[in-house]
């Protein structure tokens, strides 16, 4: 049996009611026939996500590690029904430029320039951590252009057919820290000043993780590394849990250093 979102929106429905047959109504399925997908589900993850008793169900902790992940996919592909709705019904009236993005500060500008071109050029924007991701669906013909990075030693993969054109040339990278960190004032951080440091990555960045891996190599370290998502990194910087990478663009904060 292969995990499908519907699956996972079964998982999600039974936490968050607490109960099969709560979860069986919302979902408009008949509880037996939810009993048995649970089952299955469990029989596929092999171990069990849920402890059954007369007053409900309640998430085992492995249960709990799969709904974290799971709550995020569930609601990710909800968005994309909505948007794609949304963005089938606006183009009915026109033409649109279908924009694919990876994170830059840059972008509202690019969007900018582009609406300012006039009424008939509206480009709609999808937002994706995977330049790779992003660069199959322009050639797939699912977007018109992307705005892409490359992280140095990690090539993207490049379909043929498609036409690159590099705007810029090279970025740093830059490291994100909290405020009192001891090596926070000074105007220039060395990799030695963050020895003791752990790092969070998003590891779904294409060529992030195995990147930052090469440097740390490089400089002789062996640095402890977590994965996460950079919103997350970055909260979690702040009160110096870990520090993480970014890019000299990244809006400044109070209680972080840039």
């Amino acid at each position: 049996m292969e995990l499908e979102v519907r699956h996972l929106r079964v998982l999600c429905a039974i936490a968050d009611t607490g109960s099969l047959h709560k979860a069986a109504r919302e979902l408009g399925v008949a509880q037996p026939s939810l009993s048995t997908q649970l089952r299955r589900i469990e029989r596929a993850l092999g171990a069990q996500l849920f402890v059954r008793a007369r007053t409900g169900c309640r998430p085992t902790p492995l249960g709990l590690a799969v709904l974290s992940r799971a709550r995020p996919l569930v609601a990710e592909f909800a968005a994309i029904v909505t948007e794609t709705r949304a963005a089938a019904s606006r183009a009915a009236g026109g033409f649109q430029l279908r924009i694919g993005a990876t994170a830059s500060r840059a972008i509202p500008g690019w969007l900018r320039r582009l609406r300012a071109r006039g009424p008939d050029c509206a480009p709609t924007l999808q937002m994706n951590v995977s330049a790779n991701a992003l660069l199959g669906m322009v050639a797939a013909g699912r977007l018109d252009m992307a705005f892409v990075h490359e992280v140095e030693g990690s090539p993207l993969r490049i379909p043929p057919g498609l036409c690159l054109r590099v705007l810029v040339e090279r970025e740093p990278q830059f490291v994100t820290l909290a405020a009192d960190h001891p090596a926070a004032s000074q105007p220039e951080v060395s990799l030695a000043d963050l020895a003791g440091d752990r790092w969070m990555v998003d590891s779904t960045v294409d060529g992030e993780w195995d990147g930052l891996c090469r440097v740390l190599r490089a400089a002789g370290l062996n640095s402890e590394m977590l994965h996460g998502d950079y919103l997350t990194a970055y909260s979690l910087a702040a009160i110096g849990e870990v520090v993480t990478v970014s890019q000299p663009t990244a809006p400044p904060r109070p209680d972080l250093a840039i």
